[in-house]
């Protein structure tokens, strides 16, 4: 700070009061040397002031004709009765210090207070769905829906250990739960969050006063009061008032079905990888404000550090995410609009997670070729190549911008395509092929990549989600919001282009929101994913959220009201008292409308009692429990062995995870009951993974709606349906089969398929009839089976089934065959 001197007298602390002023300096000498340079006292208070949201510092000061108080001050000194400036700047700082500890003391118990009232309300509901606490252990388990149970059950399993480090050593060569094989399950699935909480159970000595199941689910909710706070402190810090990150929470909640999973598969790995994500992007966004104090960015980064790689860890899919926030932040400092030092210091924290990642992940090959790293390695090459990239003249600075992505792209191409060629990656081409069918460009009869198509995480979203936003008020408001800034956002581009310098101390009277480079980020980040959101649904979960927070965020915000004034050059109401007003009254109305609309809602989803009842799939799991020897290797779909491996123990041929290729297909090889393959085959198939029992479920042999289902994959990719060339395959709105036109006798419909491979103009009439067809590569026509379907012929009971398979359990929805070891043939 410039120097502040009384009468040209050095002013040191504990002098200034008492000092005698002399009259012996003329009128101009004196206001020389009681001036005080206002830039910095303001820089002098937000060094010593800078709370949580950094935004506000001394610039709400009340604003006085500086030449009545110039002229004032020199009355004063004239008369020997001015206190020294350096006092009341000292009294004012502490002024606004206290008023921002209040400020930030409130804010912060309003995000706690958040949380946990969410994480209180996750739980009741949860009871009140399930019946929860009136529940034997086994129907506890069957709650655990979408296959995410088997998470759980490691975590079971590290409890019943001997020891943590058994424990671990068990997982680490586990042959027990995919057939023939012994795997690291730690690795494969990635069970991280299990340890750290098993580990958790065990030393803090809760066996004796809660459940391992409580104390699991607690675990998840309380990191969902996390999320919660994170998504406040967000839009807090964005917006410099905690009533957007109210309003940004209460939003999350109302959309609470697009927002989360966590209602009915509480162990799937969204509802732990989330709440990191969160806590990430909280502190990357609290890194990049400039009007934060050493301290705090070394909080915000070391928080980001920890945040990053614990997201990495526990989640396999962690680093496409990553990726997508890594490119919004190239393009930041591609436009020059982030300092490059934070740029270097953001790039150190993606480079050490992944090497950190990769070392405790067992050499996880999948990071190396991961397409953060090419990007982060393909940005560093091109600037090392472009070192004058940011000066020059506008069409100069374009052209070279223009070239910056080119190289950077290129040189990402190509390291990916090297590492992949020294460390081959299994599933790369599968990816590749996998979004090729997807957008259009190929099309397939693979059964995983039409089954992953059909998943309801890759397709496009229902017109219900906008449909549900807007009705809650979000999707305009978020419209709106996002324009306002991207516009913003184009000017400060225009300006850096243009040679003019960064502006980092920006009041509210500039209405530049754009020139805010934590905005310019969450307007990258929101558009990145939004457009991937909407190509598959599944992305929405990450989406939603940040649109709640940024919505909230931009009608909180005064300096985007501002932003809008300015543009209008608004004269006839101060523009600044307008934006405050705005910036209040706004979110106030939209949360009473809120508050009256979606209050009683909520209210009654926890009054009301639900009941999860599935007598079948308990009576299913009772008999394995009892019946099935302990090296029984169960067959079935992954969902429900999912389910067996969580509630038995036992071994089974496949697991419910979409991101290993090789359990897909395994996960094929099963689903062959519900083929139209004969017994001899499926005998073969099922014996070649060691199978003792094969479960057949009654909703996927006798599935009658049109669309995704199980057997016409199954005829598809065995050649056994008539194919012909139809553009709705594009859209994976698929196969329409025989088994559409009704629940016709399987002989006569044998001989109609007969009849139709012998007859050419008959075959060339039902293809003609069939308006939904789904296409092969080439265009051919099919062949049907000579086969019934499996799962229809079994039940019948005649040779040559009986001879391969025996039936022992059965009920409503699944019937359980043992797969004789010794065929006897029977006719």
């Amino acid at each position: 700070m410039a120097e502040l001197r009384c009468r040209k007298t050095v002013v040191r602390e504990g002098e200034c009061e008492g000092e005698e002023q002399k009259q012996s300096e003329s009128a101009p000498q004196i206001e020389n040397s009681i001036k005080v340079d206002k830039d910095s006292l303001m820089e002098m208070c937000s060094k010593n002031t800078n709370g949580a949201g950094g935004a506000f510092c001394c610039n709400q000061e009340e604003q006085k004709d500086e030449k009545e108080e110039k002229e004032k001050n020199i009355k004063e000194v004239a008369d020997g009765q001015n206190p020294c400036p350096v006092k009341r700047a000292r009294n004012a700082c502490r002024s606004l210090l206290f008023q921002r500890l209040v400020k930030l003391f409130f804010g912060c118990l309003a995000a706690v207070t958040c949380g946990m009232m969410y994480a209180v309300y996750l739980s009741t509901y949860h009871e009140r769905k399930f019946w929860f606490s009136s529940r034997q252990e086994l129907e506890r388990e069957i709650t655990f829906q979408g296959g995410s149970g088997v998470y759980y059950y490691y975590y079971k399993h590290m409890l019943t250990a001997p020891s943590f480090e058994r424990g671990i050593y068990e997982l680490m060569r586990d042959n027990r739960t995919i057939s023939g094989q012994t795997i690291n399950t730690v690795e494969h699935l990635s069970l991280y969050p299990e340890l750290v909480t098993s580990l958790l159970y065990r030393i803090t000595g809760c066996q004796d006063m809660i459940e391992p199941v409580y104390f699991y689910i607690g675990v998840v909710f309380g990191l969902q009061a996390v999320y919660i706070t994170a998504l406040f402190v967000s839009s807090w810090m964005l917006s410099g008032t905690w009533v957007a990150g109210m309003l940004a929470v209460a939003w999350y909640i109302i959309n609470r079905p697009d927002t989360t999973k966590v209602d009915y598969a509480i162990p799937q790995r969204d509802n732990w990888v989330l709440p990191y994500f969160s806590c990430q992007v909280a502190a990357l966004t609290g890194f990049l404000s400039d009007n934060i104090n050493s301290a705090t960015e070394m909080f915000c980064y070391l928080l980001m550090s920890a945040s990053t790689l614990t997201f990495i860890l526990v989640w396999e899919h962690s680093h496409y995410v990553l990726f997508i926030q890594g490119l919004a932040l190239f393009f930041l400092d591609s436009f020059d609009l982030v300092q490059s030092r934070k740029m270097a210091d953001i790039h150190k924290v993606y480079l050490s997670s992944l090497f950190l990642a990769y070392v405790i992940q067992f050499q996880n090959t999948a990071l190396l070729s991961s397409p953060l790293l090419s990007l982060l390695i393909s940005s560093v090459l091109a600037r090392y190549f472009q070192q004058n990239m940011k000066n020059g003249p506008l069409v100069a600075r374009v052209m070279k911008i223009f070239l910056h992505f080119y190289l950077s792209f290129t040189t990402g191409i190509t390291f990916s395509y090297m590492v992949k060629r020294l460390m081959p990656v299994g599933d790369s081409d599968f990816i590749l092929k996998f979004l090729e069918v997807k957008f259009g460009l190929n099309t397939t009869t693979d059964f995983v990549i039409n089954q992953l198509l059909c998943q309801e995480c890759f397709q496009t979203p229902s017109q219900d989600f906008f449909l549900r936003l807007t009705q809650a008020s979000i999707l305009p408001f978020y419209l709106l919001v996002l324009l306002i800034c991207l516009m913003s956002i184009l000017e400060t581009i225009y300006r850096r282009l243009s040679g003019e310098p960064m502006k980092t101390n920006i009041i509210l009277e500039d209405g530049r929101i754009g020139e805010r480079p934590e905005v310019i980020y969450h307007v990258f980040h929101t558009m990145l994913f939004g457009a991937l959101a909407m190509v598959f649904e599944g992305i929405k979960y990450l989406w939603t959220p940040y649109v709640c927070m940024f919505t909230a965020f931009g009608v909180c915000s005064p300096e985007l009201w501002m932003t809008v004034f300015r543009w209008l050059k608004l004269k006839s109401i101060h523009p600044v008292v307008l934006a405050l007003v705005l910036s209040t009254a706004v979110p106030t109305i939209i949360g009473f409308s809120l508050w009256r609309e979606y209050f009683p809602h909520v209210i009654a989803e926890l009054s009301e009692l639900q009941e999860f009842h599935d007598p079948d799939t308990v009576e299913l799991m009772t008999w394995i429990k009892t019946h099935a020897p302990m090296a029984a290797v169960f067959a079935g779909s992954p969902q429900l062995l999912g389910l067996v491996k969580l509630c038995s123990g036992l071994a089974v041929t496949s697991l419910p995870l979409y991101s290993d290729i090789n359990l897909q297909k395994r996960s094929e090889d099963t689903y062959q009951v519900y083929a139209m393959r004969s017994a001899e085959d499926v005998y073969k198939i099922l014996s070649l993974h060691k199978t003792s029992y094969v479960i057949i479920e009654e909703s996927l042999c006798n599935e009658y709606h049109k669309g995704c289902r199980i057997k016409d994959l199954l005829d598809i990719a065995n050649g056994h349906v008539c194919i012909k060339h139809h553009s709705l395959y594009s859209n994976h709105t698929l196969f329409t089969h025989f088994d559409n036109i009704g629940n016709i006798n399987i002989g006569y419909m044998q001989y109609m398929i007969l009849l139709s491979c012998k007859l050419h103009f008959f075959l060339t009439l039902v293809v003609a009839l069939c308006p939904q067809q789904v296409v092969y590569d080439k265009g051919e026509i099919y062949s049907f089976s000579k086969h019934g379907r499996f799962c229809h012929e079994i039940k019948l009971n005649y040779s040559p089934y009986t001879n391969y398979f025996s039936r022992v359990f059965w009920n409503r929805s699944y019937h359980i065959y043992k797969v004789n070891s010794v065929i006897s043939f029977q006719y």
